[in-house]
């Protein structure tokens, strides 16, 4: 099953020997810290989206079963002529295919559509409180894991409790828990909670799918005062925090200056302006309640 990963109060080391970090997972396994997602891209339009982020120079690709896309994303990969292990691909497993036999069930079927032998990291999608069934599930992947089809394991939308409970009853702590997180959403709590445990905090809606966030006066003079755009004041605020992003976009122009966040550095009275941004206001489902599929 693996032996359970030291406990540590420091947050993930970010490493920035490369023009796009990455953050090292507590398994020892690089993640890049700025990814490119596919959520909400269809299948056929994922392919040319996952050419042009691989193109621009993104190494790390999102998607899930749900999706709908692994199939183009699989595709994109293939024809990139980038070398496998140059690449950082997430998949996650559907609320409907928990339980541990399922689990590995569907995890077969992601593989075979992306047409991968293996995936750098495979995430739970959400607890599903009233299935009660990621524990087991989580084990699963634990085998997963083990037989070395996945080079990292971990979880997506799990508050903190359920975080305690997952790592009281399985063996090893999961890598990565991707949330939903932008300024208006900072997940402090759950945040802490990851660093308690050495689990990185990746961000899903990073900007906030574009609800106003990118128009608030705070980040648009920000944004004037280092020559940079709304979208990339977001992503460099996400980065200094240490969080791991994944924007999505199907626009060529967007793709490429959503990566393009590495030549300036937000001070502290930007850091301050956006902290005080926060509302715990989630533009998504309340993980506590989130049963679909169940």
């Amino acid at each position: 099953m693996g032996v359970r990963p030291r406990r540590r109060k420091d947050p993930p080391h970010v490493s920035t020997d490369s023009s796009v970090p990455s953050v090292l997972l507590n398994n020892g396994v690089r993640m890049p810290q700025l990814g490119f997602g596919v959520w909400q891209v269809p299948d056929d339009e994922a392919t040319a989206a996952v050419a042009t982020a691989l193109e621009a120079g993104y190494r790390s690709i999102d998607t899930a079963a749900i999706y709908d896309n692994e199939r183009g994303t699989g595709r994109a990969v293939a024809e990139s002529g980038i070398a496998r292990e140059e690449l950082f691909i997430t998949t996650k497993l559907w609320n409907s295919e928990q339980g541990h036999d399922s689990a590995l069930r569907a995890f077969d079927a992601s593989l075979d559509r992306l047409g991968l032998d293996y995936v750098d990291l495979y995430l739970i999608h959400w607890p599903v409180p009233a299935k009660d069934a990621y524990v087991d599930t989580y084990r699963a992947l634990e085998k997963i894991l083990a037989d070395g089809r996945a080079k990292a394991i971990g979880v997506s939308n799990f508050l903190p409790e359920h975080l305690e409970r997952l790592i009281g009853e399985t063996s090893v702590v999961p890598a990565v828990n991707q949330i939903e997180l932008h300024p208006q959403l900072a997940q402090r709590e759950s945040r802490e909670a990851h660093a308690r445990h050495g689990i990185a905090t990746e961000a899903w809606s990073p900007l906030g799918q574009g609800r106003g966030l990118l128009e608030v006066p705070a980040i648009v003079a920000i944004g004037h005062k280092h020559g940079r755009t709304p979208a990339q004041v977001v992503l460099r605020w996400h980065l200094q925090l240490g969080n791991v992003v994944i924007p999505k976009s199907v626009t060529p122009s967007r793709i490429r200056e959503n990566i393009d966040v590495f030549g300036f550095e937000l001070d502290a009275e930007d850091l301050n302006a956006i902290a005080a941004l926060d509302e715990s206001r989630r533009l998504g489902p309340n993980p506590a309640e989130f049963n679909v599929g169940a």
